[in-house]
């Protein structure tokens, strides 16, 4: 008995198992590539290829950057839930060759089938995308994961949380749904001080998707290992902790718009106290040196004026030669002359 009313689909419910336990993924699949750091890149890649969101819909796929034996990495996982077997490698080549031009390291695409068909022969595992006179055609290769290809009964024993997890997903043949869930369950209560929240709830949504007993059941199993409780607790700690993290981004966004306002009413007001303040003192200074121009070219004129008097009766006792009264009076008429016609603040 299958519960799909899950809040976690199939498809992400997947994404999230492989997201909560990477290394083991990795370690189960493929224990001969020596896996280290790694971090998740989907959301990059999302961004960078804005336009491919229409194309993207339905995909689910998980992109890492992965250090692959000491060398850092691409890793491209296609999840594909069809129930019919789909040939999919035009698809993942288009994958590759768009994370290639995202980081431009090498890439390494897998493709898992979670779905519940049995196959009798397998799919490709390649992809025809080139030519050339030396080597004729070039395949683009990757790697195909079919859950049902494994057998509950091999899964459940193994050490790893993942691998029991996969069994509710696998070829159960022969073997006990109830006990199968018992065994997780019994797992997960040997590890529950060292396991997250994330993976606690994941624990339990996998299971509750993917049972095959009874509902009744399923409870009686779950308050043994007092699961309830626990997924109760950890769903309102979540929920609290959302409620924390939006309030403080609300407090966090208030906060900037505040001040961002008050900034920019504080320089409008400054500006105008600025202007106003420097506008008096531009006016005093402006009358202060007009005044002391004003004095000055007064003064001046007054000596020129004082000097052709001073020709004019020294010419008129006969003291001063025509020619010379013209050329002295001349001298001092032109220096008056452009006192008179230059304006204030030019000279």
């Amino acid at each position: 008995m299958t519960n799909n009313s899950n809040p976690k689909t199939h498809d992400s419910l997947f994404k999230w198992l492989i997201s909560a336990f990477t290394q083991e993924f990795f370690a189960h699949y493929f224990p001969h590539v020596k896996i280290g750091k790694y971090r998740f890149i989907d959301k990059e890649f999302i961004s960078k290829y804005e336009a491919l969101k229409e194309s993207l819909k339905g995909d689910l796929f998980l992109i890492l950057e992965v250090e692959i034996n000491g060398v850092l990495q691409e890793v491209a996982i296609q999840i594909e839930h069809q129930s019919q077997r789909k040939d999919i490698a035009e698809r993942l080549f288009e994958y590759l060759c768009y994370v290639w031009l995202l980081k431009k390291k090498p890439v390494w695409s897998i493709v898992i089938y979670t779905d519940d068909a049995v196959w009798r022969k397998p799919v490709t595992d390649k992809f025809y995308y080139a030519f050339s006179a030396k080597q004729a055609q070039q395949y683009f290769h990757f790697d195909v994961i079919k859950i049902k290809n494994e057998k509950s009964s091999d899964l459940i024993k193994q050490h790893s949380l993942l691998c029991k997890l996969l069994a509710l997903k696998a070829n159960d043949t022969g073997s006990n749904p109830e006990t199968l869930i018992y065994e997780i369950y019994q797992a997960v209560d040997q590890l529950k001080g060292k396991l997250e929240d994330d993976r606690l709830l994941l624990i339990n949504q996998w299971v509750d998707s993917y049972k095959k007993i009874p509902v009744q059941r399923f409870k009686q199993i779950k308050q043994e290992f007092n699961m309830e409780y626990i997924e109760a607790t950890i769903t309102e700690h979540i929920r609290n902790q959302a409620f924390r993290e939006g309030e403080a981004k609300g407090e966090a966004r208030g906060e900037a718009r505040g001040e961002a306002r008050g900034e920019a009413r504080g320089e409008a007001r400054g500006e105008a106290r600025g202007e106003a303040r420097g506008e008096a003192r531009g006016e005093a200074r402006g009358e202060a040196r007009g005044e002391v121009r004003g004095e000055a070219k007064g003064e001046a004129k007054g000596t020129l004026k004082g000097q052709l008097l001073l020709c004019q009766q020294l010419y008129q006792q006969g003291l001063l030669s025509e020619d010379k009264y013209k050329s002295m009076t001349e001298s001092l008429n032109q220096q008056l002359r452009a006192l008179q016609r230059s304006k204030p603040g030019n000279d």
